[in-house]
């Protein structure tokens, strides 16, 4: 992890009163919006955070890295980060944390026809992925049960990573490269003036920039509707369990999305494992929800993946992490400049997904205000305005719980 994380805020009298482009929030997307943009010399950059970096939602992140999207974008901005995920120190020049452990995606019996579909897709695209039958993934996963799977999707070259590590990494390198960062700087209300962004004014002072960029989360809504737009987004609770694995366990073996059992487990290390929900509750305040997950709420959610890996039963429950989602209708992200505020751009709504793209929306969110689009991958399915022009994002062949 860079040393970004430790480096305190420019002292008063270093304020920076403007800026080429300001960017709301140092999580795994504002920190890559600003590598991207630095890497392309796109002027003075100035980040800021109300806490500090990747101590938001990138912070409790369970950081699954996979391909298996049934929207085709999704799974071109996937690609491209786990290439990114990949070759981390050549390209952000510190070690990284990407653990390859393998990926498996079940779906309920009635969507295998959508998953060969999905897969058929993905390939094309350029994933890495083959469907494996019950025999192969009981052998590539003897503590499974996997009597009922006819079909799994199984990428070799997944596995998973560490939010505030990419988040730190990727904001300590645009730091080196010119950016400035404050943290414990609260962004309060934009500056418009004549349909166009001028600036934003925090608890600290204004900073007068043309451009800005609002990478906020589950913050995103209240912000934004202080500049007359109203985003749907939605903040949502989640709980995950951190088991250390019961004796006779197998260690470090594939994450996976189970759709039967609707959860999601991974490996953490090779004596821990991870288990998360699908669903969460909502509504919830992203500055007051309990710190502590609940006891008998894990339990559920562990009883539910001991369906799938039975010796989870024996497995003694370590920790539970919380954290909050932003969610939006078609649990897709809002990607784009603000209808009637030009110079104003938002990027949140990742809907618990965002991760693993994180290194590629950095790209295109760099693309599109630097070039007027994305370049590298098509983003204009997740304009922000599709939901108020009826148009929210639906894949051909989308699962149930998608």
């Amino acid at each position: 992890m860079s040393s970004a994380n430790g480096r305190s805020n420019s002292l008063p009298h270093s304020w920076p009163k403007t800026a080429d482009i300001v960017i709301l929030g140092a999580g795994v997307m504002g920190a890559s919006i600003a590598f991207h943009l630095a890497k392309r010399k796109a002027g003075k950059i100035v980040v800021i955070d109300k806490d500090h970096v990747g101590r938001g939602g990138s912070g409790r992140s369970s950081a699954l890295i996979r391909m298996h999207y049934s929207f085709p974008p999704e799974v071109e901005l996937a690609l491209i980060s786990l290439r990114m995920f990949q070759n981390w120190q050549e390209i952000v020049g510190q070690p990284g944390d990407f653990r390859k452990t393998g990926f498996v995606r079940i779906v309920h019996p009635n969507e295998t026809a959508r998953l060969k579909r999905n897969v058929e897709m993905q390939r094309q695209l350029g994933a890495s992925v083959d469907l494996i039958d019950k025999h192969d993934l009981h052998e590539l996963e003897p503590d499974w049960n996997v009597d009922e799977v006819e079909l799994a999707a199984y990428e070799p070259d997944s596995g998973y990573g560490d939010g505030a590590g990419v988040a730190g990494d990727f904001l300590g390198a645009a730091r080196d490269m010119g950016a400035t960062y404050l943290s414990r700087t609260q962004a309060t209300e934009f500056v418009v003036e004549a349909g166009h962004v001028c600036g934003v004014i925090t608890d600290h002072g204004t900073i007068s920039s043309p451009t800005v960029i609002s990478a906020t989360g589950p913050w995103t809504r209240p912000l934004l509707q202080k500049a007359g737009c109203d985003l749907p987004i939605e903040c949502e609770y989640h709980q995950v369990a951190i088991l250390r694995n019961a004796p006779g366990m197998q260690g470090g073996g594939c994450a996976c999305i189970d759709s039967v059992t609707a959860t999601y487990f991974r490996s953490d290390a090779h004596d821990k494992f991870l288990v998360g929900d699908f669903y969460g509750k909502r509504p919830i305040d992203p500055d007051d929800f309990p710190q502590r997950a609940s006891d008998g709420s894990l339990e559920e959610i562990i009883e539910r993946a001991c369906r799938r890996v039975p010796k989870l039963a024996g497995a003694e429950v370590m920790r539970g992490v919380t954290g909050v989602y932003d969610m939006t209708p078609d649990s897709r992200p809002l990607l784009g400049e603000i209808p009637g505020i030009r110079g104003l751009y938002v990027c949140a709504g990742f809907s618990g997904m965002g991760f693993k793209i994180s290194p590629a929306i950095g790209l295109v969110m760099s693309e599109l205000v630097l070039d007027g689009n994305g370049r590298t991958v098509d983003i204009s399915a997740f304009r922000p305005n599709r939901f108020a022009d009826n148009q929210p994002i639906k894949a051909e062949y989308e699962y149930v719980d998608d």
